[in-house]
């Protein structure tokens, strides 16, 4: 009976890490399916938290303490902060042909030390506390019925976050969209041959522009959902490699939305897995730190023997230059 829970606790617990690591990834399938190198996940993901969380600061009074109202709101408009902040990505690499790699490291390090600062001023000058964080505490769960009482498999339905079924749905949508809609096809031919696409008379700009977007608002609502959940704030501590973890589960998943999933699982399940051992056998809690790093040691395992076989876009952080055949 107590391994049958163990098993649950590693489900539950893989399941609410890997989703919002795998929308994260959607969204930098999205922008480099399109041809642009998007390392700037982990930023976008930051700020798209950052906007998020403060509005759902500002108004938790407004609301009783239970009340989910908050948490869904700040969805949007972490969603929304990191498409607004994708913005200068998609300026630097659209418009301006600016190195991509370059344009995503800087916008990494620009998310960490605008959001730390704003956070700061914010919490100084307007709540009169002298803090790094916004306080958010940790969303509900549900449980769905009978469904939840399937030996094994009911784990997958036991204490859900909300987010949980909101980014099920919204990753069907995107993978309608890339693999099932005109739009989609657009989106994929640019990333292997932009010239054609700009032939047949569509605008390369534009889509590359609206990928790039979905990728900041996919990595936003990736990041609130973490604040939500693993930490229950919004500090600094939202950027811990997650971008980038996100980045290499894409390129496990050969830039397909399927695959990427089934990386993210595993990095989630590993993750959880740790932990129960650690608690299974009564380790201190600083070894927890040590199973923090469990994913990031399979990533660089993971690429030692799976990434020669991996192939991305073929125009993939090619500067597009409508004049050049």
């Amino acid at each position: 009976m107590e391994g049958g829970t163990q098993m649950n606790t590693i489900i539950i617990d893989g399941l609410s890490f890997a989703l919002p690591l795998f929308i994260m990834a959607i969204g930098g399938i999205y922008c480099e399916r399109s041809g642009i190198t998007n390392l700037a996940i982990e930023g976008l993901q930051g700020f798209g938290a950052f906007t998020g969380a403060l509005f759902a600061f500002c108004i938790a009074g407004k609301f009783p303490g239970n009340s989910p109202i908050p948490f869904y709101l700040a969805m949007v408009f972490a969603f929304l902060g990191g498409m607004l902040f994708s913005l200068i990505h998609a300026l630097l690499c659209i418009k301006f042909k600016a190195n991509q790699v370059i344009s995503g490291v800087v916008i990494n390090i620009l998310a960490m030390a605008l959001t730390e600062f704003l956070t700061k001023q914010i919490n100084a000058s307007i709540f009169g506390a002298a803090s790094n964080k916004f306080v958010l505490g940790v969303s509900a769960r549900i449980t769905v019925p009978v469904l939840s009482e399937i030996p094994v498999l009911g784990a997958v339905f036991t204490n859900l976050y909300p987010f949980e079924i909101v980014i099920v749905v919204i990753a069907f949508i995107a993978w309608f969209v890339l693999y099932k809609t005109r739009f989609g096809l657009h989106l994929r031919a640019c990333g292997d041959n932009p010239h054609a696409v700009d032939a047949a008379g569509i605008k390369v700009g534009k889509v590359r522009l609206i990928a790039v977007m979905a990728s900041g608002a996919f990595s936003g609502l990736g990041g609130i959902c973490f604040a939500y959940s693993i930490s229950a704030n919004f500090s600094s501590n939202i950027y811990s490699g997650y971008g980038y973890l996100a980045i290499a589960a894409l390129i496990f998943g050969n830039w397909k939305i399927m695959p990427t999933l089934f990386a993210c699982l595993f990095f989630g399940i590993a993750r959880s897995t740790g932990y129960e051992i650690v608690k299974i056998l009564g380790m201190p809690s600083t070894f927890q730190d040590l199973v923090m790093l469990l994913p990031y040691v399979l990533t660089l395992l993971m690429l030692v023997f799976f990434s020669k076989k991996n192939h991305s876009p073929r125009a993939l952080g090619e500067i597009y230059d409508k004049g050049a055949r």
